[in-house]
């Protein structure tokens, strides 16, 4: 065992009559030398204790290599006179954008390698990528250090070489001008919130780009995009509750951005483009959102698609003869066609438990819609649907090695209850010969905030779990988006304790179906869902035998008060501002830094990227030492920080790859399954 911290003087908090003592407050400083250390210190102890499971680490990723066709190319989506698609080779951990002219089988013309762009540094992740409408040069950021700081380089796609013009900070979303000479771009401010626009003119100085729009209320972010039709970039403010969207002419990137709705506190809508009108979903009124016509010179909203509670209408995607609803119904995604003269209908999806999403729709006029769909036993697949006849076409289904039978594995919906009588959906997965008597090791993930809903997708390293025995379910629990507005709103704020009983009803009700045996279970979580697994390990330590916790949000009322820190003040409308002392006493009450108390703790993975913006390092940092003090059993707790990478962890696909192998290792080994 490592020892928790170094000699250090505790750092006081004292705030609405409590002081409390932060004896790991000095994990902050990431200047100190001995905090690096420290990390480093924490690394070589969870790599020794891991040493035992190196063969089965090897043989998970051998599996999961095995079973991926690594040269690979998606489906060529048709934009203009190309049709734009990526591809992957064989020992190479980034894809390849490239174009082919005329047809699918045309020349093929390499757009960027992000390959050769990431040479040179242990980190690469490309933000967004974005053509011009004349086709002949493309815009793209890249981060370098998980930092999420992004880099706008420009290139000539003709010559394959970048212009000498870089904007050295940007965030993400790009949109260009209908003219091909300007693009707009997002820039964060000090807390790493994207909180301006700012205009490029191609060929320029970046030095005199033009701000476009400055947003200074610190609850929004700022976001950019061109519709499809080209007729407007769209500009969005986003906080948790409220949103704003101004509108420029695509044709005129000059003119002062023109509001489409006034902000209303509490008031969200999504806007698009098609014909004389704008056309939003908005939950004004509509606490599921409802979908109007604007006319865009003014006049009074058509209402075309009214309210119903329960089903979720998130945002429209406009086409010239066609618009699609994308929401949630029955606690699964779901499309809405709309086609004037016709009845609205949704798209019908073949099993239980399923995502789908839209695909790759450059087209305006396009006659067909593309979509994605997967579930957790059938691969991503990517279909057409024919709007006038209905007629669907699989164009392709990602290939999975190795011999790989869908009809093997079985897949559920299941619903639990919470204490108070919600019905909780449970997404589950299990190899065929393995029975559902209360036998099998069961892992549950959870995640639960930002009213995000988790898809029931299809994973080739999660077959390496299936095939040992394991079950595998995720709780959509509340705080989530699955089963609309009001489940978010059940799950976050002063109703945020819903969302960590509802992981420990979820499970108990999974062991009480056969699922699972008591003896053997494991929950995991990341980000928010981290911050959801710590709670309910605190409510219930006894429950599981073993849980990840990935980059977890665990030191909540900090993190609340340090209005610096990236992320804080745009989230006191997600958890509460500690501030305030009804509101500090909420997260007071649940956060788990602070509500640690003696007893035995499952086996413990957790994970922290030195450079993550969102989840400080220092998070999951201090809540492991300060644990291990409260710990009373003798199950390993490991701390394993990325000392080059941010909040998505490392970033080449065969990196990627051997992290999960080394997560599943440890899942594997601790449940007894391997």
């Amino acid at each position: 065992m490592i020892p928790p911290s170094a000699e250090r003087r505790p750092h006081q908090r004292t705030l609405h009559g409590e002081t409390v003592e932060d004896a790991y407050f000095w994990l902050r400083d990431r200047e100190d030398p001995a905090v690096v250390d420290y990390l480093q210190v924490e690394n070589a102890y969870t790599a020794a204790v891991m040493e035992p499971t190196t063969g089965l680490q090897q043989e998970i990723f051998d599996e999961i290599k095995r079973r991926t066709q690594e040269t690979d190319m998606d489906v060529p989506a048709r934009r203009g006179a190309f049709f734009y698609a990526t591809r992957t080779e064989e020992g190479k951990d980034y894809r390849i954008w490239v174009r082919m002219s005329g047809s699918p089988a045309g020349p093929v013309e390499v757009m960027l390698d992000e390959n050769a762009a990431a040479e040179g540094s242990d980190y690469f992740r490309l933000g967004n990528l974005a053509v011009s409408p004349d086709e002949t040069s493309a815009a793209y950021t890249v981060d370098l250090d998980g930092s999420e700081r992004y880099r706008l380089r420009f290139r000539d796609i003709e010559s394959g070489t970048d212009l000498e013009e870089e904007v050295p900070l940007c965030s993400y979303g790009l949109a260009w001008s209908s003219d091909s000479g300007h693009i707009f771009y997002s820039v964060p401010d000090e807390a790493m919130r994207p909180w301006q626009i700012w205009r490029h003119r191609l060929g320029s100085d970046p030095a005199t780009d033009t701000l476009v729009l400055q947003e200074d209320d610190e609850r929004f972010y700022l976001g950019v995009h061109r519709t499809r039709s080209g007729s407007f970039v769209l500009i969005e403010a986003e906080s948790a509750t409220t949103s704003e969207t101004w509108a420029i002419p695509g044709e005129a990137p000059d003119p002062v951005p023109r509001s489409v709705l006034p902000r209303s506190d509490g008031v969200e809508y999504a806007v698009d483009h098609r014909g004389p009108a704008f056309w939003v979903v908005t939950n004004d009124g509509a606490t599921d959102g409802k979908l109007i016509r604007l006319p865009i010179d003014g006049g009074t909203a058509t209402e075309v698609i009214s309210h119903e509670a329960g089903v979720k209408l998130s945002f429209a995607d406009c086409f010239a003869g066609h618009v699609v609803v994308w929401g949630r119904r029955g606690g699964l995604p779901a499309a809405l066609l709309i086609v004037e003269g016709d009845a609205p209908r949704y798209l019908e999806m073949p099993e239980p438990v399923y995502q789908v999403g839209p695909g790759k729709n450059y087209e305006f006029e396009a006659t067909s819609l593309r979509y994605r769909y997967e579930s957790p036993i059938t691969p991503l697949s990517i279909f057409d649907q024919d709007i006038a006849s209905g007629e669907r076409t699989l164009l392709r289904q990602t290939p999975v090695l190795g011999g790989f039978n869908s009809e093997e594995y079985s897949t559920e919906r299941v619903w639990g209850q919470a204490a108070d009588g919600a019905a909780i959906p449970l997404s589950v997965v299990y190899h065929r010969d393995t029975p559902i008597d209360g036998s099998a090791p069961l892992v549950v993930y959870a995640y639960g905030a930002y009213e995000t809903s988790i898809p029931a997708g299809f994973s080739i390293p999660r077959l390496s779990l299936l095939d040992r025995g394991a079950v595998y379910a995720v709780a959509h629990v509340r705080g989530g988006g699955e089963m609309g507005r009001a489940w978010y709103e059940a799950g976050r704020m002063e109703n945020k304790p819903n969302t960590f009983s509802d992981l420990i009803d979820a499970t108990r009700h999974l062991v009480g179906g056969g699922y699972g045996d008591p003896g053997r279970l494991a929950t995991r979580g990341g980000s928010a869902g981290g911050l959801t697994v710590g709670a309910a390990l605190n409510l219930r330590p006894d429950l599981y035998r073993a849980a990840v916790l990935q980059v977890p949000f665990v030191d909540v009322v900090n993190t609340m008060l340090d209005d610096s820190l990236p992320l804080t003040v745009v989230e006191w409308e997600e958890w509460g501002n500690p501030k305030l002392p009804e509101q500090y006493a909420w997260l007071r009450s649940y956060a788990p830094y602070e509500n640690l108390e003696e007893a035995e703790y499952p086996a413990l993975l957790v994970t922290a990227g030195l450079n993550d913006p969102r989840v400080s390092y220092w998070e999951p940092a201090k809540w492991v030492a300060k644990l291990r003090t409260a710990d009373t059993g003798d199950r390993p707790i490991l701390l394993k920080t990325e000392m080059g990478a941010g909040h998505f962890a490392r970033s080449g696909r065969y990196d990627i790859w051997r992290d999960e192998a080394f997560t599943l290792a440890f899942l594997l080994r601790q449940l007894d399954a391997a």
